[in-house]
This record gives structure tokens, C-alpha cells and sequence, in this order.
């Protein structure tokens, strides 16, 4: 109880001012370790998803976000048409392209 109490105690000779400094550069050391670990690769992998996705061209073969593997037969404005396995043909979003087919079945097959 007691080393509470002098641990919530005002520092002598002046000492508070040190202290908020230190906690105001500690704050914006954390906040510049964020940005750098979590905020700046997330956006830069989103930039290059949106840029492989607008780059996307018919005959491509891609994997969608749910796991459905095909072939882009049309490309519209915010949607592809894919060609699966039986011959069926879903129109899908350009955001549920998660990936490459060919690069899905490379790593498959080491």
C-alpha cells in the first residue's frame, strides 16, 4: 500500500515536466513504429491487389477470393465473366479476384 502511494506521488524539485516529455515522445515513437510495421505495408499491398486486378485481361486465369479457380472470358467495367471447370460461366466482381491461378498451381506442385 505504501509503495502505491509514493509511486502516485507528485516527483520533487520540478521533475514533472521531464516526465511529460518523455511520454509525449514515447506516444509518438509507438505511433511512427505503427505506421511503418501495419499501416504502410497494408496500403501497399491493397495498391498493388487494385493495380494486378485493373491489369487483369481476358484469357487470364485467376482465383477467386471463395476458392473458385477460372478463366476470364469478358472483362467488364467492375465485373469479369469466368469460364470454370464444367464450361459454366459466373460473372463475378474484379474485388473477389484474390490471385493468379498459374502461380496458385506453381507453388501446388513443388
Amino acid at each position: 500500500m505504501l509503495t502505491t502511494i509514493l509511486l502516485m506521488a507528485p516527483p520533487q524539485n520540478g521533475g514533472s515536466a521531464g516526465s511529460g516529455y518523455s511520454s509525449l515522445i514515447f506516444l509518438v515513437l509507438i505511433m511512427v513504429v505503427f505506421y511503418f510495421f501495419f499501416i504502410r505495408p497494408q496500403s501497399k499491398k491493397a495498391k498493388d491487389l487494385k493495380k494486378y486486378r485493373d491489369a487483369l485481361k481476358k484469357g487470364d486465369k485467376i482465383v477467386t477470393i471463395g476458392g473458385i479457380h477460372g478463366k476470364i472470358v469478358e472483362v467488364q467495367e467492375t465485373t469479369f465473366t469466368i469460364e470454370v471447370e464444367d464450361g459454366s460461366r459466373l460473372r463475378i466482381e474484379k474485388s473477389a479476384v484474390a490471385g493468379d491461378a498459374t502461380d496458385q498451381l506453381a507453388n501446388q506442385q513443388k
